[in-house]
């Protein structure tokens, strides 16, 4: 076994969260190498972030692409499982709960390799979505357990989780959001899209909302109430785009889609929205940080912190309109709530374990 910690990505959720761990462990002089499996793959999904993110090229593109989730998880499980009998990793990091998060896990299980989660603990209780059930597996695989919440400690506990294996370490996406936080160009934002007075920014894609044509429907006819009374901005997740427009999406003169932007562009217009509608995990985090209302669209979350120490609310498609008048007719906090070590530091936090893990590892042999 080698000394080499092996980082897996493959998705937009992925690059801000590893490449504050990366940057830490380069300045302790941790061997490693990035794979991007390729699960998200153009552009504005996938090199952007590592353009932007000051993220190292990756040292191996496995290129599985898209597919059902059978066909992409098990694309992903042969590449990696040549790609780890070749490298014979020390650890795998694996980050979130996308696809190649539970491929990964299950290689390193199967090959005796160690796993450390980086987000380790959030849990949804919903097991219609397939990434609570990615979180699940990661989780009882994995070796070190890294929480960005005191929530996410408690779940783990619940489960049985050795106490020693769970580490509270902040939130290393925060860690990258402050570091580009000058860099979040409001006016420009409004500028590039031609945006006068209030808006909002809407990101929607869970399958909840735009898989079934009903569903879509609705949350189609929700937006238009909403653009009635604002503004909005949609930058438009290719999951889920022919639903929403075969819907109507586009029929509404104030609803304007857009595609994916880069991070720096899309946290740029999120930091000037007088709200933003979601149903992504990552923006409820973000817009925490911003101070912006944050109204998901969801039943649950499993970032529950966002609502005790932040500016989240989960909101029903009927509630949506009412509640996006009260959010403007209110305006802005001045001052929020954040919640506990999300200062920017969790990715030294990170590197300091893992070091240790590996000299532990190291006086062992």
């Amino acid at each position: 076994m080698s000394d080499l910690v092996l980082h897996i990505t493959g998705a937009r959720p992925n690059f801000p969260k590893a490449a504050p761990v990366i940057r830490a462990l380069s300045a302790v002089g941790v061997n490693q190498r990035l794979v991007h499996t390729g699960q998200h793959y153009d552009d504005k999904m996938s090199a952007v972030f590592f353009r932007q993110l000051g993220l190292p090229r990756p040292d191996y593109d496995l290129g599985v692409g898209s597919g059902s989730h059978g066909r992409q998880t098990a694309a992903l499980l042969t590449a990696l499982e040549d790609l780890f009998v070749e490298l014979q990793p020390a650890f795998a990091v694996v980050y979130g709960d996308v696809n190649s998060t539970l491929a990964a896990a299950l290689v390193a299980a199967k090959l005796g390799v160690r796993l450390a989660h980086v987000e380790a603990g959030l849990r949804s209780f919903d097991m219609t979505m397939p990434e609570e059930v990615n979180r699940l597996v990661t989780d009882r695989l994995s070796d070190v357990l890294f929480a960005t919440s005191p929530d996410a400690v408690a779940h783990l506990g619940n489960e049985g989780v050795d106490p020693g294996k769970i580490h509270l370490v902040g939130n290393p996406m925060i860690d990258t959001l402050l570091a580009n936080l000058e860099n979040f160009d409001a006016e420009a934002a409004r500028t590039t899209h031609d945006l006068t007075g209030s808006y909002v920014v809407a990101t929607l894609h869970r399958p909840g909302n735009v898989d079934d044509s009903a569903d879509a429907q609705a949350l189609v006819k929700t937006l238009h109430s909403v653009a009635d009374q604002v503004q909005i901005i949609l930058p438009l997740h290719p999951r889920g785009r022919a639903s929403l427009e075969e819907a109507g999406l586009l029929a509404h003169p104030r609803l304007r889609v857009v595609d994916p932007l880069g991070y720096v562009e899309f946290l740029g217009l999120v930091r000037g929205a007088d709200a933003v509608v979601t149903d992504s995990g990552g923006v409820q985090e973000e817009t925490t940080m911003l101070g912006v209302p944050c109204l998901t669209l969801r039943p649950n979350t499993e970032r529950p912190v966002t609502i005790s120490h932040g500016t989240n609310r989960l909101v029903t498609r009927e509630e949506l309109p009412a509640v996006v008048a009260g959010v403007l007719a209110t305006g802005r906090a001045t001052t929020w709530t954040v919640p506990p070590l999300w200062d920017g530091q969790a990715g030294p936090r990170i590197a300091k374990i893992l070091r240790d893990e590996l000299m532990s590892e190291a006086s062992a042999r």
